[in-house]
């Protein structure tokens, strides 16, 4: 009678254990998981965005994975990370596509899924995205445009150099500067126009060839982080400093002390940890069934030596 009870209690232990164990797989189910998959990982600018993303989903109480291809010039590589996402079935994805089309099979098959699409940084050519939460890079180039004509005396020939020409940033940035300076300041003339893949080796090899070729140059914009570095590079080593007014975009810590040191004569900056959180809350909302706006204007200022210690400014830069 004693076996008999001692084997009935272990049944009733075990029952409860496998119960137990089948709350925890239930509630472990139950965790919203979303995917967050950048342009890149080699620029400080997508570590700020992370922050943002992780914080969001500390805040909203669910799970992410931060992720990007070692290059913004690896198209392939991110249409295989979206896919490998997809595959585990997630409740939402967030993306920054480094191409305006290729991702739209994995997009289709997404919504195919019921996965809610919310784009950040950098759009797609679809509206299969719920919302996508990015700067306005078309207005934010153009002020550095106006800048730009301001500093050289709204005349002069000035170059540029851009992450890429597939990108919806890269596309935006560029034609935001090209066009403002062509529709609004008929004497000054762009004389090149290239892309560096956001590499600052390949960014300052380009830039090192546009200012030999152009020993009148006096303006130089590069259109993100990687692109301004490799400027900047290419006017310290020419021995230029001082002589060419160079206007970037983003920031970090070599443009942030070229700024300080008088190498650079400002920049534009994003907010990318407003970026990275407004995405994540978009999918949030999303899900729980809210209405969230088509297009997440995440804003952008000027900086330069005299505003960038201002309390505004120093909130979203990153170094």
């Amino acid at each position: 009678m004693q076996k008999l009870f001692k084997v009935s209690i272990l049944l009733l232990v075990l029952v409860m254990v496998f119960a137990l164990a089948a709350c925890k797989q239930e509630e472990a189910s139950d965790e919203i998981y979303i995917p967050v998959i950048s342009k890149g990982f080699q620029h400080q600018f997508w570590q700020a965005v992370r922050l943002g993303a992780e914080q969001a989903a500390e805040d909203y109480g669910v799970t992410i994975t931060f992720e990007g291809p070692e290059s913004e010039a690896m198209v392939d590589k991110q249409v295989e990370m979206v896919q490998t996402a997809l595959d585990k079935n997630p409740d939402a994805l967030c993306l920054a596509a480094l191409d305006a089309t290729a991702l739209i099979p994995q997009l289709e098959a997404a919504q195919a899924a019921g996965i809610p699409v919310i784009g950040f940084d950098s759009g797609v050519d679809s509206d299969i995205p719920v919302a996508t939460a990015a700067t306005d890079n078309i207005a934010a180039a153009a002020l550095a445009a106006d800048k730009m004509a301001e500093l050289i005396g709204g005349e002069g020939k000035v170059a540029v150099i851009v992450h890429d020409q597939t990108s919806r940033t890269g596309i935006d940035r560029r034609d935001g500067f090209v066009n403002r300076i062509e529709s609004t300041y008929p004497d000054i003339e762009i004389v090149s126009i290239q892309y560096g893949g956001g590499d600052h080796l390949k960014s300052t090899d380009l830039a090192k060839a546009i200012l030999q070729a152009n020993p009148d140059l006096k303006g130089f914009f590069g259109a993100n982080e990687g692109s301004i570095i490799g400027v900047l590079n290419a006017v310290n080593e020419m021995d230029l400093v001082g002589k060419i007014v160079v206007i970037g975009y983003d920031s970090g810590s070599q443009q942030m002390q070229a700024i300080r040191d008088g190498l650079e004569a400002g920049a534009i900056t994003q907010n990318p940890v407003g970026i990275g959180y407004k995405c994540v809350e978009a999918a949030v909302k999303v899900l729980n069934g809210e209405t969230v706006d088509e297009t997440i204007d995440t804003g952008f200022f000027w900086y330069d030596a005299s505003n960038i210690d201002d309390a505004e400014i120093q909130a979203v830069l990153y170094e």
